[in-house]
């Protein structure tokens, strides 16, 4: 059933550009000097419904009607419309010392608003995620492919935009934390894969000069945890099933610190992954499960994935 709780257009789109893009499946063994790998997929969505605060399935709301309700106005019907994306992802990784990796991740995104008042439109090149992997157990002559991960979100954009505009950056640096822990099951062809980790989010530039003036806009450190099984990488078919959440905490817009309007997502991740080339097609979908003020629509994702040498 959907009922009108208030999540808003910014925060909405904002929701794409929330997070890393998923890793290739064997991400938590190390590459050798030298050697590394390319992924790069898109993903596609187009959505009216959200979560609520509660976690219930609404609508998206227009930012300054919600803005109007806070303040007591008396609006029955306020606008609410549908979210369009198309992101892009390419991850680039390469091993630079024994135990040692490094990533880099640009993005490129395609963001539509759409509701009865008219459409509102963003697309350009979205923040930029840089990581450095180590695998402590090398120091022990160890092979358990454990990595601690540590990660900066350079953002691609400091605009001061108006309440109802929509950009393809959140204007905000992250630094992240996380460990990560691999095991295959060799002879068989399957692997598992979990990772866990903290987010601090910098206080940002982005929304309405009201609040800039008051301090910019923070939407909350966050924790995040991943769980993969997948199998069949040295066949013509193989899969990859993956269980993603992450839990914000109470974001501050100005002098604003709406426990409410905090974040969380939950969802399913099934890929079928196709041998082309020296590489694999992913063709998969993110399917959330519960959440609470982001989205609640499927994504729909298309990438190749190849390894190399230099």
């Amino acid at each position: 059933m959907k009922n009108n709780c208030l999540v808003t257009v910014r925060s909405a789109a904002l929701a794409v550009i929330t997070g890393l893009a998923a890793a290739p499946a064997h991400a938590q063994w190390v590459e050798a000097p030298g050697s590394g790998w390319i992924s790069f997929s898109t993903s596609y969505r187009d959505s009216s419904g959200k979560f609520g605060p509660t976690g219930d399935v609404g609508d998206i709301v227009r930012l300054d009607d919600m803005m109007a309700m806070m303040m007591g106005e008396d609006m029955p019907n306020p606008r609410t419309g549908s979210v369009r994306t198309v992101s892009s992802y390419l991850t680039m990784a390469l091993g630079v010392a024994p135990g040692l990796e490094l990533w880099i991740q640009p993005s490129y995104h395609r963001l539509r608003y759409e509701d009865s008042s008219g459409t509102i439109n963003d697309s350009g090149f979205g923040d930029t995620r840089l990581y450095v992997r180590a695998s402590p157990t090398r120091l022990f002559g160890s092979s358990v492919p454990f990595t601690i991960r540590a990660g900066l979100k350079v953002p691609a954009s400091s605009l001061d935009v108006g309440v109802n505009d929509i950009q393809v950056s959140d204007a905000q640096r992250d630094w992240e934390i996380a460990a990560e822990f691999g095991h295959s099951f060799w002879p068989r062809s399957l692997y598992f894969t979990a990772s866990a980790g903290y987010r601090w989010r910098e206080a940002g530039e982005l929304g309405p000069r009201m609040w800039q003036a008051a301090g910019g806009t923070d939407f909350g450190n966050e924790t995040f945890f991943n769980l993969s099984l997948g199998g069949g990488t040295d066949r013509a078919v193989g899969f990859k099933a993956q269980l993603e959440g992450w839990y914000g905490g109470t974001p501050r817009f100005g002098t604003m610190m709406p426990e409410e309007q905090a974040r969380e997502l939950l969802r399913f991740i099934p890929s079928l992954l196709v041998t082309a080339g020296p590489g694999q097609i992913e063709l998969g979908s993110r399917l959330p499960l519960s959440g609470k003020n982001l989205i609640a629509g499927p994504e729909w994702v298309v990438g190749y994935f190849t390894p190399f040498s230099t």
